[in-house]
């Protein structure tokens, strides 16, 4: 499955209101550790399972979605379960750590 682009545009329908999992990215093209995380997030994506949605959110250019959830540090991973936030990983993590984090929520 391909990585989506979330905008505010289409934040409720690819993320409030998907059934299962989505998995957001908030990140920038100034910020060494997004794009270091970056191919992570994309493979997360490409083998993702049944139930999985995997997006990302250009904080520059979606002021707004990073404002509504308090993103003050990038890399910073969502995990929203049937449209809930229900776990949170800040910073360059491990792909096992983000894998853990999704299978947990």
């Amino acid at each position: 499955m391909r990585v989506l682009t979330i905008t505010k545009d289409n934040f409720q329908e690819e993320v409030l209101q998907a059934e299962g999992k989505v998995l957001i990215d908030f990140w920038a093209t100034w910020c060494g550790p997004c794009r270091m995380l970056s191919p992570v997030v994309d493979e997360i994506a490409e083998e993702a399972a049944e139930g999985l949605k995997v997006g990302k959110v250009n904080v520059d250019e979606q002021p707004e979605l990073a404002q509504q959830y308090q993103i003050m540090t990038i890399p910073n991973l969502i995990v929203f379960k049937d449209g809930q936030a229900v776990a949170q990983s800040i910073g360059l993590k491990p792909k096992q750590e983000i894998l853990a984090l999704i299978e947990e929520a």
